[in-house]
């Protein structure tokens, strides 16, 4: 009797624990060990596992094994779900019923896998719709550990408060799982961009380096730190052909085995270089397809045949063979794959291009060094017409200013000797004794309208004054600072009211309040300014309802500002030459060329961001700029 009420105290026991690690649990794995550490001090659970099952896809993970016998199945790792028939953990699920068998009973089914029991006991988890989403299951593999009647009910009861319990756990999991899938999809999607910025960069590289007139050591170096910045390349070789004597000379070498060899020559054969060459196409060898061609006799290979991954790739240039990149690995942790080789041969058509135009530029010297010092003296003349042409824009911004100055310092002027007058006639007719309470009155009326006037004008030109300072300041000297770029904005437009006035043209200015920016103004003021005069000369001079609007928003440390005219817009012809410098549609009619030059520089150069320019004829012009936030030099110094 002591016995039993010892018992059924620690069931008691058992089942308040559970309930309590109900409520406080937090994760399916830890609730499952502690639910076993319960189930152990009530009866023998050497052997126990839970099973969760997933019917819209038909599968079945083990979230908790332990196991004297069997190996534990990996948690994570799902399993199609078989039959009743093949599996008793199935059975459990699929008939949503307890299974109890011995091993007499178990001796006559034939179950897939694992270690035959002498006693099994499993119980379905039950949703609140009597639904199975998995099992748990305790045996034992000793003769001499058998379950009583009382054993299989506590545990069925156990079974019922673990099911509501992972009802629970399990969609926090589900939850989990699927915040894990939606981290992995965006680190991917990170991974992406960063692979497509850094290859847009090498693609930059590769175009600044390709009109490189030097062929020496340095520029080969130069195109190995390249193409490493996308792919590891311990081992990269640049072998350049001589037709005259049918020969290769190794003009770059860098080997992890091979000592250097720069300089040394080998004769066109049936070596690996040698088979590149005579393909006319990039080719990449694996240690297998290697030996097999080497063993068929189709290659023979020259140096050590110790590389696990090797590409080749020609220098062609208008079917003129320059001569031929290799690159190789050495390690088996580390091959080549076909985008690799897709990579290498777009390299290869490039430096094979650069080579064309040396061996063009020699035969050609004198020629060479004659444009080089006309482009010298272009650019030159160039960045003099620039300067020039800010200079004339703020020449522009100083006239425009003074002209709408005039309006209200006249007003000033006129109400202030007006004022003046009315001061001395009232003094007059005090002194005389003839000022009457109702002169008096109309002398006190005319101060007022008087100051109302001075003091609107004097505001208005104020302000006028005020922002062309700020703007006239910024646009000549490139300094940055912070400012708020919507009171900036309305600053240089204010600015430029008279031109717009003018014109009748209507703009519009949708921008964020309190928009914060550390980068320079003056650039930001030039860009805005180049655009509404361009648009005023060249796309809104003929519209009866001209308007400009500008779109500014923030997207994380992007500023984005979109603007746009309902002018005669260009011809895709003209539209790809719009940033060009010198390129006008209004030669000889007060058009430099410059105007959209200078912007797509200071946007470029000193922003440090981007422009894009869209047009149609009679459908407008429209500029997409992005320039961060805080200028890339100023970034984290705390200025």
């Amino acid at each position: 009797m002591q016995a039993r009420l010892e018992r059924l105290e620690a069931v008691q026991d058992a089942i308040l624990a559970i309930s309590r690690i109900s409520a406080s649990g937090n994760d399916i794995s830890g609730f499952l060990r502690e639910v076993h550490q319960i189930i152990g001090r009530i009866m023998y659970a050497a052997n126990f596992y839970v099973a969760l099952y997933d019917a819209a896809d038909n599968t079945i993970r083990f979230v908790y094994e332990v196991d004297e016998v069997d190996v534990p199945l990996d948690p994570e790792k799902r399993f199609t779900l078989q039959s009743a028939e093949e599996s008793p953990t199935a059975s459990v699920i699929l008939n949503r019923k307890p299974l109890v068998m011995t091993a007499e009973q178990d001796s006559h089914k034939a179950w897939g896998y694992g270690t035959r029991s002498e006693h099994w006991i499993g119980y379905p988890l039950l949703d609140q719709f009597r639904n199975a989403f998995g099992a748990m299951v305790i045996q034992s593999y000793r003769a001499d550990q058998l379950y009583t009647e009382e054993d299989q009910a506590l545990f069925g009861l156990i079974a019922a408060h673990v099911s509501a319990t992972l009802q629970s756990l399990r969609s926090v999991d589900q939850l989990e799982h699927l915040v894990r899938e939606r981290t992995a999809a965006l680190h991917q999607q990170i991974e992406e961009k960063q692979r497509a910025e850094t290859l847009q960069r090498v693609l930059y590289q590769i175009a600044e380096l390709s009109i490189v007139t030097s062929v020496g050591d340095r520029k080969f170096a130069r195109l190995h730190q390249i193409i490493g910045q996308l792919i590891p390349v311990p081992n990269f070789m640049v072998a350049l052909f001589e037709p005259a004597t049918s020969e290769f000379r190794i003009a770059y070498f860098v080997d992890e085995i091979d000592g250097d060899q720069t300089g040394i020559r080998f004769p066109l054969g049936r070596g690996l270089t040698s088979y590149v060459v005579q393909s006319r196409q990039a080719q990449l060898f694996s240690r297998e397809r290697l030996e097999r061609m080497s063993a068929s006799g189709e290659i023979e290979i020259l140096g050590n045949l110790s590389a696990y991954s090797w590409m080749g790739a020609p220098l062609l240039a208008d079917e003129h063979l320059f001569g031929v990149i290799i690159i190789q690995s050495y390690h088996p942790d580390l091959s080549y794959t076909d985008a690799d080789l897709e990579l290498l041969s777009f390299v290869a058509s490039h430096v094979a291009a650069a080579l064309a135009r040396l061996q063009a530029s020699e035969a050609l010297g004198k020629s060479n060094r004659e444009l080089t010092e006309t482009l010298q003296a272009l650019t030159t003349a160039q960045s003099e017409l620039i300067h020039q042409e800010k200079l004339a824009s703020l020449g522009r911004l100083v006239a425009g200013v003074a002209h709408e100055i005039n309006t209200p310092l006249g007003i000033v002027v006129t109400a202030t000797s007006h004022l003046a007058e009315e001061v001395q006639l009232t003094r007059q007719a005090l002194q005389q004794g003839t000022l009457t309470q109702k002169m008096l009155e109309e002398f006190f009326d005319i101060c007022d309208e008087s100051l109302r006037i001075l003091t609107t004008n004097s505001q208005r030109g104020a302000a006028l004054v005020r922002s062309f300072k700020q703007v006239a300041v910024d646009q000549s000297h490139d300094a940055a600072r912070h400012f708020d770029l919507k009171r900036y904005l309305d600053e240089t437009l204010l600015a430029l009211q008279p031109k717009l006035r003018l014109r009748q043209v209507k703009i519009a200015l949708n921008c964020p309040e309190n928009l914060q920016l550390h980068t320079y103004p003056g650039a930001v003021s030039q860009i805005l300014t180049n655009l509404v005069m361009n648009s005023l000369t060249h796309g809104l001079e003929n519209i009866s309802e001209a308007s400009i609007r500008i779109q500014v928003r923030l997207d994380q440390e992007t500023v984005f500002l979109d603007y746009e005219d309902n002018g005669c817009g260009m011809s895709a012809e003209n539209l790809q030459h719009l940033f060009e410098p010198f390129f006008t549609t209004r030669r000889g009619q007060g058009g430099s060329g410059l105007g959209a030059h200078i912007v797509y520089n200071l946007v470029t150069g000193l922003l440090g961001g981007q422009i894009k320019a869209y047009s149609e004829a009679g459908r407008g012009l429209r500029y997409e700029i992005r320039f961060p936030k805080t200028h890339k030099s100023l970034a984290g110094s705390g200025i």
